[in-house]
């Protein structure tokens, strides 16, 4: 039974690695669209999205951490 909980809470975490992934995609990609309309205000958009990669680094990081505390 017990294995069968590991392979799921596996799964479970390579699920969980989408929705930063796809937030991150986004991100990084709305800033080079902003910088491309308007590269005079570079440094603005790159500070604004490094502040938001943090984010969203920071709920993956809890999302490991989650699994590492109430795993089976």
């Amino acid at each position: 039974m017990t294995g069968s909980i590991a392979v799921l809470a596996t799964i479970g975490y390579g699920l969980a690695t989408l929705g930063p992934g796809i937030g991150l995609g986004i991100l990084i990609g709305k800033t080079q669209e902003a910088t491309a309309r308007q590269p005079e205000l570079r440094g603005s958009f790159s500070t604004t999205m490094f502040i938001g990669i943090a984010f969203v680094e920071a709920l993956a990081l809890i999302g490991v951490i989650m699994g590492f505390l109430f795993r089976a």
